[in-house]
């Protein structure tokens, strides 16, 4: 993949995250912390919903597309049976009006309720969409699959706002859904030949199973997002305040600055490195992007708590904690990456399961650290217990790959995330005792990863000037 590529696939978690850093504090300035704690869970519904009812078969597309001869068929296959399963359990929740709003919102309302129906239907029909643009290396409008919601939110948000209406949950979710719907309508269009052809072709039930056999575990790898985040926004609703989960949904949107290093390399690596695998070099080349990428975490991570205090410039007060929880809130995507790299020999093995038994124990030690956190420490609790559950995520992710597969060098690894892992959740939750003491901590630490990385450093700025 060349450099205008990548620059394409670049665009959409950077703009992505650009348009993030300035609409989450308009909201935060125009709703209140309970429509801000509801807004969390209604996000959270929606990628949980996507990931479960996708079946794995969006990331069986992904692997099976350089090897299938019939790409059409290939697509429907992965697309329809989700796609039923997902029609079938809607149209159950719809048959009792309020039931959805209720549950998640504590508002009995059918209205909202169908919203959420409607939101679900698009975000499920964009994600397939968004696999189309990646496979086909069209990197531009992969990436719009990520800016045009976020684009059209903020217009009507902003017209919202000009014209002193909508300022509550309900008009909220309709901003959402509206805009969605339009980005979604503009995508269907440009991939119109591929459902066309798609719709030509029959699903191809030979083929349906071993993608169910590869992709299903993975809908369990991909849990362990949910169990990391999603299972934080949940547990608050239910035993902490909206006050409490409105600080943590904000510093999670501002922690998806990390998601946009996470997403651009995630859209590349699996693609390139099974390409590789192919090749016959792909132990060399996985061991040298091994250290680029702990070196970039490690520094992110410093320059992130280093540059955190600036965020009380565009928050209201009552969000002042934001900026010392943002740091573990950081954790997931950048661990997340780290082991897409040191965890890669499952998928080349297609061993999927593999990922599978790591996400389940890791699913069940952050509960357990939730249940002891958040009821003490509150949204603070909730991402120190992301923060440990994704290291842990990344130790057994690489050695379940290191001793099935190939093994990769991986203390010097183990040792700085370790070291960024502690300094983050001390941070996290004696930050506001001793600033200008984890800011000298914070500063020393970058200047060590340095000099420690000191031959790897050169080798990505040689790359970037050559380039």
């Amino acid at each position: 993949m060349n450099l205008k590529k990548i620059i394409g696939f670049a665009v959409g978690p950077i703009g992505s995250s650009a348009l993030g850093l300035i609409t989450v504090p308009i909201i935060a300035w125009l709703y209140s912390s309970e429509d801000i704690g509801r807004l969390a869970v209604l996000q959270v519904i929606l990628s949980s919903a996507v990931l479960l009812f996708s079946l794995g078969l969006d990331q069986a597309y992904i692997r099976n597309y350089h090897e299938s001869k019939n790409k059409p068929q290939l697509f429907k296959t992965s697309l329809v049976p989700g796609l039923l399963l997902l029609t079938c359990t809607l149209a159950i929740f719809g048959a009792f009006p309020g039931s959805i709003s209720k549950l998640l919102f504590d508002v009995d309302s059918f209205s909202i309720s169908l919203m959420v129906i409607l939101y679900i239907a698009i975000g499920f029909i964009t994600r397939f969409i968004s696999i189309i643009f990646r496979m086909q290396e069209q990197g531009l409008f992969f990436s719009l699959t990520q800016l045009l919601p976020k684009i059209f939110l903020l217009i009507i948000i902003g017209l919202y706002a000009s014209l002193s209406i909508g300022l509550d949950f309900y008009y909220l979710i309709v901003a959402s859904v509206v805009s969605s719907t339009i980005a979604a309508i503009f995508f269907i269009f440009k991939t119109k030949s591929t459902w066309q052809r798609a719709l030509e072709e029959k699903v191809n039930k030979d083929q349906l199973k071993p993608m169910l056999l590869f992709g299903m575990p993975l809908i369990i790898s991909g849990l362990s997002y949910w169990g990391l985040t999603a299972m934080n926004t949940i547990f608050m609703r239910n035993t902490s305040t909206f006050d409490q989960l409105a600080i943590y949904s904000i510093a999670i949107s501002f922690a998806s600055v990390g998601g946009v290093f996470r997403s651009i390399f995630s859209t590349i690596w699996a693609p390139t490195v099974y390409r590789w695998e192919y090749e016959g070099v792909a132990v060399e080349k996985i061991k040298s992007t091994t250290d680029q990428i702990t070196f970039s975490i490690a520094i992110l991570f410093c320059i992130t708590a280093l540059l955190s205090s600036s965020i009380n410039f565009i928050l209201p007060n009552k969000y002042s904690d934001v900026q010392y929880i943002l740091i573990s809130c950081m954790a997931y995507p950048l661990f997340y990456t780290l082991s897409e790299t040191t965890g890669i020999g499952s998928g080349i093995l297609r061993k999927s399961s593999h990922t599978l038994y790591s996400s389940i124990a890791i699913m069940i030690i952050n509960l357990i650290a939730i249940y002891l956190l958040i009821p003490i420490y509150g949204a603070a609790g909730a991402a120190v217990s992301t923060a440990i559950s994704s290291w842990l995520f990344l130790l057994l992710r690489t050695e379940i790959s290191v001793h099935t597969w190939k093994k990769i060098p991986r203390c010097k690894t183990y040792i700085t995330t370790l070291a960024c892992l502690t300094l983050s959740i001390s941070y996290t939750l004696k930050g506001s005792e001793s600033p200008y003491l984890f800011a000298v901590a914070w500063l020393t630490l970058s200047l060590v990863i340095i000099f420690s990385f000191k031959k790897t450093c050169n080798t990505i700025l040689k790359s970037i000037t050559s380039r």
